[in-house]
């Protein structure tokens, strides 16, 4: 439990008393290695082998709490965690002795194969994705009309994002007078930076139109120095910014609720920072 990754399932550890070369070396030697192209980054799941013995893979497996790209191609990755690295990382942060081992050991309770998760919106088409959604917030409710003609891909994520309940609890963390107020990180969401919907965050294409105004009303998405790195903050524009015309993926505009972007206005900031906690208190798509 060191090192960057954890590692369990010795059948051995259900009872201690079971001599050590039962399974060979608690479950090993039963499997050939399966190595492949994938990284050994965070999250990822891999079998343990016999140091310097192939083919001797088994039912003990570790999980990556940071990359470890000494591992690529030495070990045979198998999955990887899409919920739960939190639980993770606090295993990872468990008292160990000497010899790596826990003190007291993170037992496996129980292990059930579930229904995969569907990701929303994944193929639905620009018609379909024609949407409200409202953004019940600290200062007030917003309903927001998504235009996926504008952009088509950050429709499709905003809205998955949405109908996940990913938005929920996270912060608006930007406020900046006669410009923007932007929120949507996952680390500033109130119980904490995980969420199922991790799984669906990638960066998106840049869709960018200079015939679409951003003035104020308009939601667009923020994104670093990279145009194409764009992934859940987004921003609404407090009053006209030309220059980000072309520049940002506007997806969608405010049409019910532009008093409560007076309020935010009226915060008190220190910097671009909100004084106190603004945030989206539930994000949800409007039935139809």
């Amino acid at each position: 439990m060191a090192n960057g990754f954890i590692q369990g399932g010795d059948p051995l550890l259900k009872n201690p008393k079971t001599p050590r070369n039962l399974w060979g070396t608690g479950g090993l030697n039963l499997l050939p290695g399966e190595f492949s192209d994938w990284k050994h980054e965070r999250g990822i799941v891999s079998t343990v082998h016999t140091p310097n013995k192939p083919n001797s893979d088994g039912s003990q497996f570790f999980i990556c709490v940071s990359p470890q790209p000494a591992l690529d191609g030495q070990y045979s990755a198998f999955g990887r965690v899409t919920e739960g690295m939190n639980i993770v990382e606090r295993i990872s942060q468990a008292p160990t002795g000497a010899d790596g081992l826990a003190q007291t050991p993170v037992r496996i309770l129980k292990i059930a194969i579930e229904k995969k998760k569907e990701e929303s919106f994944l193929d639905a088409s620009p018609d379909q994705m024609r949407r409200t959604a409202t953004l019940k917030t600290t200062l007030g409710s917003l309903k927001i009309q998504m235009e996926p003609d504008w952009a088509p891909s950050h429709v499709r994520n905003f809205l998955k994002l949405a109908a996940s309940g990913w938005y929920n609890g996270t912060a608006f963390h930007r406020i900046v007078k006669g410009f923007v107020v932007q929120g949507g990180m996952g680390e500033t969401r109130s119980s904490g930076p995980y969420h199922p919907a991790d799984r669906w965050v990638r960066p998106l294409k840049g869709e960018f139109r200079k015939d679409v105004r951003h003035v104020r009303g308009i939601a667009s998405m923020a994104h670093g120095e990279d145009p194409d790195s764009a992934t859940t903050s987004f921003f609404l524009v407090l009053g006209p910014a030309p220059h980000l015309d072309g520049e940002y993926s506007a997806f969608g505009r405010v049409v019910e609720g532009l008093e409560g972007l007076d309020a935010f206005e009226k915060e008190p900031v220190e910097g671009e920072k909100p004084v106190r906690r603004l945030e989206i208190v539930e994000a949800a798509i409007d039935p139809r």
